[in-house]
Parts: structure tokens; sequence; C-alpha cells
């Protein structure tokens, strides 16, 4: 069950992303969100992540997203906590691999599951974990 909610969030993430639909992307993420480990700011949170998709978008900077080696590290009725690689590739070429952590809560609000933190991994954790 676990592992089909992060797959069904991560495919909704990633296809979102890809069609370019802010609205629908960003409604994957909680108003909450804080992400940790990238480098040269403390924390990024909701607004930061809006306004960096706002402009990337519409220009169709993103054009592949993947998460692969996956792997679960804690889960509860409400919360599911996971490592992968994630492969992200631009419009110019360029290819970006970074190993993250996410943490998605379920929104019982909405009923939806919305990211609730991002860590970028430090290499050797990364390297620790298998993921690169």
């Amino acid at each position: 069950m676990t592992q089909a909610i992060v797959d069904t969030w991560l495919a909704r993430f990633v296809n979102s992303a890809l069609a370019h639909d802010l609205d629908a992307h960003m409604a994957m993420i909680a108003p909450d969100v804080l992400v940790f480990g990238v480098p040269g700011f403390e924390t990024l949170e909701f607004a930061d992540w809006y306004r960096q998709c706002e402009h990337e978008f519409p220009q169709g900077l993103l054009t592949g997203l993947t998460y692969d080696r996956l792997k679960i590290r804690t889960a509860a009725q409400d919360h599911v906590l996971f490592k992968a690689l994630e492969t992200s590739r631009t419009r110019d070429g360029n290819s970006t691999r970074q190993a993250v952590e996410m943490l998605i809560r379920h929104d019982a609000g909405s009923a939806t599951w919305k990211l609730k933190q991002m860590r970028l991994l430090p290499e050797d954790e990364a390297r620790r974990d298998g993921l690169i």
C-alpha cells in the first residue's frame, strides 16, 4: 500500500511538472512546505517554489524528470518519508542528478497527499544509502 501511495504521488508530481501545469503541480505541495539543502539557501518555502515554477513552466524549460532507486524510510497512515535519486533534464540538454528525501503527508482537508518537506542529500549520505 505504501509503495503504491508513493508511486501514484510521484507519477502525478512528475506529470504535472512535465505538462508545465503550474496549478496542478503546486496543488501537490503543502503551503507550509520546507526545502533544505539547496546551496546558498537556508530553506526554501512554497512561495519560492511557486516563483521558480511560474518562471520555468511557461518557457518549457523542464523536459524530463524521474525518480529512481526509491527507498521508503518510514510510513504511517498520514505520512511517508522516502529517499530517491531525482534526475531532471532541461530544454538545453543539461541533466542534473541529486539524491533527495521527501516527506509526503495526507491532507485530510483535500483528501490528497502533499509534499511537506524535501531535503537534498549530501553526497556521503546519498552514497551510504545506495542512491548514487
